[in-house]
């Protein structure tokens, strides 16, 4: 019923910034909670960030300070802001969505942060 698309990935040196955009097919106006996952080469599948309705944020504590989740309710858009990138954050990152019944997801952005 929701496809999310990510965009804005890319080659980027430690250091760097990348900005992040996932895009929604339905309103996330009323969505409560919308959010970015990582996932590493042969590693686990790590949580980011999250934002809800309000507006509110929770971060992983590695990411604090650095990475910035938004929303933009008239663009059905999310996005995540990478600054003071390092090589460690090079990733797969995912766009998700909490429904009612199930999560979605999209198909992932390539992050990868040169030394």
């Amino acid at each position: 019923q929701v496809q999310l698309v990510e965009s804005g990935g890319g080659l980027v040196q430690a250091g760097g910034s990348l900005r992040l955009s996932c895009a929604a097919s339905r309103s996330i106006f009323s969505i409560n909670a919308m959010g970015w996952y990582r996932q590493a080469p042969g590693k686990q599948r790590e949580w980011v960030a999250t934002i809800t309705s309000g507006g509110n944020t929770n971060y992983a504590d590695s990411k604090r300070g650095r990475f910035t989740i938004s929303r933009d309710n008239a663009k059905n858009t999310v996005y995540l802001q990478m600054n003071s990138l390092k090589p460690e954050d090079t990733a797969v990152y995912y766009c998700s969505l909490s429904g009612q019944t199930r999560d979605y997801w999209g198909q992932g952005i390539q992050v990868t942060v040169s030394s």
